[in-house]
C-alpha cells in the first residue's frame, strides 16, 4: 500500500472508530438529545457535505433514478441501524457498541454464502465465521450474565451489524454504475427528511450541553462526511474488499477513546470477546487466493 494508501486507512480507522464515542455524549438523556434527533441532524449534514460532491461528479440523478433501491439501503444502514445504536447506547458503553459492529464481516460473509459465494465454505472463512462466533457468545453471554450490559441493547447493536452488512451488498448489485458517494449523498437526504418530524416532535427542553453539541457536529461532519468521502477515496486505490479491514482497527480506537476519554470499564466480555470477534470476522473476510 502506498503512503497516501496508508494515510487514509489511518485516517478512515480513526473517522470511523470516534462515531461511537459522540453518540454516547450526544444521547445524553440529562443534557443532549434524543436518538432520532441524532441521527437526523448527523445524516443532514453528510447530505450537506456528499450532495455537492455527487453533484459534481454528475451522479446524483443516477442515484435519484435508483431511488427506490437507495432508500432500502438507507433503511438498512442508516435508519434503522443508527437509531438501533443510539437507542442502545444509552444503556451500553460505547466501546461495546464498536466491538459489536466488528461483527459485520462475519454477517456479511454469510449473506454471500446464501448469494452463491462458495468461497465461504473454504475452511480459514469458515474458521473465522466459527470464532466470531465464539467472540460474540462470549461478550453476549459474560455481559449478561454479569450485569455490565443491557441485553436488549446489545441484540439493537447485532441487528444494526446485520444491516450494515447486507446493505452495501445490495445495493451495489441494484446499482453497479452509481458512486458510493452519490447513493450516500441520497440515503442521508432520505435518512434526514424521514426522521425530521420525529427530531421536531422530541427537541428537547432541557438546556442542551456545549458537549452534546459538539459531538454531533463531529459525527456530521467527520464520521458521517468527511468519513465517506475518505473511505471511497481509499476504495478507489486498495479496493473495497482490503478497504473494509478498516473495521479492525475501527474497534480498537471506539473501545480505547471509551476507556480513555469516558472512564468506561474495560470488562471481562470485552476482553476475552474482542480478539475473538476481530480475528473472526478477518478471516472470515478474506477470500482463498486462487490456486
Amino acid at each position: 500500500m502506498s503512503r497516501r494508501g496508508w494515510i487514509l486507512f489511518l485516517l478512515v480507522g480513526f473517522l470511523w472508530g470516534i462515531p461511537y464515542l459522540f453518540i454516547k455524549v450526544a444521547v445524553d438523556p440529562d443534557n443532549g438529545f434524543t436518538p432520532a434527533i441524532v441521527v437526523c441532524l448527523r445524516t443532514a449534514i453528510g447530505a450537506a457535505i456528499l450532495i455537492p460532491l455527487a453533484v459534481k461528479q454528475g451522479q446524483l440523478t443516477g442515484a435519484l433514478r435508483g431511488a427506490r433501491y437507495v432508500f432500502f439501503y438507507a433503511l438498512l444502514e442508516m435508519i434503522g441501524p443508527w437509531i438501533l445504536i443510539g437507542t442502545a447506547e444509552q444503556k451500553i458503553s460505547s466501546g461495546l457498541a464498536g466491538l459489536l459492529v466488528a461483527s459485520v464481516p462475519i454477517w456479511a460473509t454469510i449473506f454471500a454464502s446464501m448469494r452463491g459465494d462458495k468461497t465461504v465454505w473454504h475452511h480459514k472463512r469458515l474458521f473465522g465465521i466459527i470464532v466470531g462466533f465464539i467472540g460474540l457468545i462470549a461478550v453476549v453471554g459474560i455481559e449478561s450474565i454479569t450485569g455490565s450490559a443491557d441485553p436488549l441493547s446489545i441484540f439493537m447493536v447485532l441487528l444494526a451489524s446485520i444491516g450494515y452488512s447486507y446493505a452495501v451488498m445490495m445495493v451495489q448489485g441494484a446499482l453497479p454504475h452509481v458512486s458510493a458517494i452519490a447513493i450516500n449523498a441520497v440515503a442521508m437526504a432520505m435518512t434526514a427528511l424521514f426522521y425530521a418530524p420525529w427530531a421536531i416532535a422530541q427537541w428537547p427542553e432541557h438546556q442542551i450541553s456545549d458537549g452534546a453539541i459538539r459531538a454531533i457536529i463531529g459525527l456530521g461532519v467527520l464520521s458521517t462526511g468527511a468519513a465517506f468521502v475518505a473511505f471511497f477515496t481509499l476504495a478507489s486505490i486498495i479496493g473495497v474488499a482490503r478497504g473494509s479491514l478498516v473495521t479492525y482497527l475501527n474497534t480498537a480506537i471506539a473501545v480505547l477513546l471509551g476507556v480513555i476519554i469516558l472512564n468506561e470499564p474495560l470488562t471481562v466480555g470485552i476482553v476475552l470477546g474482542l480478539p475473538l470477534v476481530l480475528i473472526g470476522s478477518y478471516f472470515a473476510s478474506r477470500k482463498p487466493v486462487a490456486q
